[in-house]
């Protein structure tokens, strides 16, 4: 048998202090902000239904039949040992060829864990550099220069730290998609030489404040490989920044909660900040979360402050020197102007993006939205935050098909009326069978059902003791009025286009389980939880409208050797060792694909495939790493190429443009450069068959 994989690094889920101090102000170091006394999931035992009747009522998506445990224990295929030798750290021992058993999407020898500062891909498998941080996108933008940078140069250039990823179709121009991407944060220690974090200058904040937000650009790619490039000065190419101009739409618009002595009315805001993942609509638009935008905010004082994670003192960044709307104290409603979905038109560069009021104001890490069968969108989002909620919302328009202006301008109005809902679980197995190792329950699953809990609709409040604008502003209080059920930070949601099932990746929470803290449940079964785990939801009759739901966890993270992990019953010795899922996406065959952030088993983040359907339901296999430092974002499967975002390259305690950590992607004596990397099959064949 293996031994366990070394665990590294005393920051929750693996990730430097660095990381922590400008991506979310060291947030998992802060007081938790969910001071409720609400259930964790599995803390009330469903009564009155059993596991076996819940999960029939899913009907038609229902998750036990997706594949039962006596259907996964395929045969010990080659592909199979060579997953169980990159988990012990090894290469396995054939190259990447068609022939390569495996479930169809995920037929590549698995990269083995390791620590090199690269994009380590498969055996067969090529890649390239698609765009990186400071090249010129929009016309008058100059070359990269970081030892010359400018605020106004950086507002031409391709924006600091990419997360969400999304590749859209480009009508009439062969070969050409429209790329969108997220700029999530700015770590100004790896950007500017010298840089003194007491004392920024106006120069530099105002360089950072350019280099946040949201590029469009379009790309070209290879025809004979899926190799892609970005096409400088198109058209479409666009940046939107942290003092670009975005409407404010739906319920709470205009409400004096907005309102600040620059706006008065309530509905303009300038900038999106810290724009983690988000969803492509099925309108060809793009949804952008606004994650953990209470860091750039200083003195904070009220109970909502607090609950938001404002902090009483002065910001990291200091950017409240050179603007007054980052002080609390001078502009108190100016944080409840950020925390929403932000909704864009790539394909209409002289658009307002539009900050959608009707999905509630919270740690928004993603949004992604699926259709009724009358066509109604319905979007999954989670609130990243140790013990906080995950949500939907469903709406009350109907989506016009087709490309014609009235069609889109329709379909710009869906997500501005509906009703707002946060979830409730409940476990079926008895609380006792819960002891913080995360022991398999004695009927063989960590699963039960959950219903969803009205918030608000249009203009009318569900919560007792709270307007429907307050609820809106104030979604969180709205969600512990009510007893949502806290979550080990429900980060990216990924509804299954093949089978309507919502996946949702928990990152961790190392606090679950310490003195004072609540302790494991069904859908947290293990306390001081580093690695995390994924949740997959089948809504009732498979309609996402519904008001309630079946779940089960379908992967619980880390070393496979480590009997508290769990890969949806597949055999563990022959799965790829995982550690803190983020972001996740689906490909053509059904499979999903996971990438991590903050690695807590000795290795680099990387990039994952995991089969969900069939006999190798849970079959997980690594299919690539990023360099030292670096988390893994994006992700975007198609079928000729793989995208992924490498954020924070370098990111490591002590690094600075003077010392550092990392030569990605230009070489030794380069500045280290958050980027977007492709991957394809040198063959020119599709990913993974």
């Amino acid at each position: 048998m293996r031994n366990l994989l070394p665990l590294i690094s005393s920051h929750p889920g693996g990730r430097s202090g660095l990381t922590c101090r400008y991506r979310c102000g060291d947030a998992c170091f802060q007081e938790i902000p969910n001071t409720s006394d609400n259930e964790y999931a599995g803390d009330v035992i469903a009564g009155a239904l059993s596991r076996r009747s819940m999960m029939r009522a899913a009907a038609v998506v229902t998750v036990a039949a997706a594949a039962g445990t006596a259907a996964l224990a395929g045969p010990a295929a080659p592909q199979a040992e060579a997953a169980a030798l990159a988990g012990a750290g090894r290469t396995p021992k054939y190259p990447h060829k068609p022939g390569v058993p495996g479930a169809r999407g995920l037929r590549f020898a698995p990269v083995a864990p390791n620590k090199d500062d690269k994009v380590t891909v498969p055996d067969g498998y090529g890649q390239n550099l698609v765009i990186g941080w400071g090249e010129p996108i929009l016309r008058g933008a100059p070359a990269f220069d970081p030892e010359r940078q400018t605020a106004k140069a950086q507002a031409g250039q391709f924006g600091y730290n990419v997360d969400f990823l999304s590749l859209l179709p480009l009508p009439g121009e062969r070969g050409r998609q429209v790329l969108v991407a997220n700029h999530e944060y700015t770590d100004e220690n790896l950007m500017f030489r010298g840089y003194d974090s007491a004392n920024p200058t106006r120069e530099q904040v105002e360089i950072a404040w350019a280099a946040h937000g949201l590029s469009v650009v379009v790309v070209q790619e290879e025809h004979r490989t899926g190799r892609l490039g970005a096409i400088s000065r198109h058209p479409l190419n666009r940046r939107l920044t942290a003092t670009s101009e975005f409407r404010v739409t739906g319920p709470a618009a205009g409400s004096p909660l907005l309102r600040t002595s620059a706006d008065p009315s309530g509905r303009k805001v300038l900038g999106t900040l810290n724009n983690c993942a988000g969803g492509t609509t099925p309108w060809g638009t793009t949804l952008h979360g606004e994650e953990n935008f209470n860091q750039y905010f200083a003195n904070g004082s009220s109970a909502t402050d607090k609950r938001y994670g404002l902090g009483s003192a002065a910001t990291e960044r200091k950017w409240e020197r050179f603007d007054k709307r980052f002080d609390v104290a001078q502009e108190p409603n100016e944080p409840h102007r950020h925390g929403w979905v932000v909704e864009l038109d790539p394909f209409d560069p002289e658009s307002t993006p539009r900050k959608r009021t009707a999905l509630g104001r919270f740690k928004h890490e993603a949004a992604q939205p699926r259709l009724t069968s009358d066509g109604r969108p319905v979007v999954y989002m989670g609130d990243d935050e140790r013990f906080d909620y995950f949500y939907k919302f469903v709406s009350s328009k109907r989506m016009k098909k087709g490309n014609s202006r009235a069609a889109r301008e329709h379909n710009l109005t869906l997500l501005d009326e509906g009703t707002l809902y946060v979830a409730k679980l409940t476990g079926d197995s008895p609380a006792a069978e819960f002891d913080g190792t995360g022991k398999l329950p004695s009927d063989g699953e960590f699963d039960g059902s959950g219903v969803w809990i009205p918030l608000a609709t249009g203009n009318v409040s569900h919560v007792p003791g709270m307007t429907a604008e307050e609820v809106y502003v104030f979604t969180r209080l709205a969600g512990d009025k009510v007893g949502a059920t806290k979550m080990d930070r429900p980060e990216d949601v990924e509804p299954s286009p093949r089978t309507g099932r919502v996946y949702i990746a928990l990152t961790n929470n190392t606090d679950r389980g310490k003195a004072g803290k609540a302790g494991a449940d069904e859908a947290n079964p293990r306390n001081l939880n580093k690695h995390g785990q994924i949740l997959e939801l089948a809504e009732h009759w498979d309609d996402p409208a519904g008001d309630g739901f079946a779940w089960r966890l379908f992967l619980v993270a880390g070393d496979p050797n480590d009997p508290s992990t769990y890969f949806a019953g597949f055999p563990k010795e022959k799965v790829s060792p995982i550690s803190c899922p983020d972001n996740v996406a689906f490909d053509d065959h059904g499979n999903l694909w996971i990438s991590t952030d903050g690695n807590q088993l000795g290795s680099h983040d990387g990039l994952f495939g995991v089969a969900t359907q069939g006999e190798r339901r849970g079959e997980l296999k690594q299919f690539l790493t990023v360099p030292t430092g670096a988390e893994t974002c994006g992700p975007v499967i198609q079928d000729r190429r793989v995208l992924v975002a490498v954020q924070h390259p370098g990111e490591v305690d002590g690094a600075s443009v003077e010392k550092p950590a990392s030569s990605w992607p230009d070489g030794p004596g380069k500045i280290v450069r958050p980027s977007v990397v492709a991957v394809w099959r040198k063959d020119g064949q599709d990913i993974g068959v």
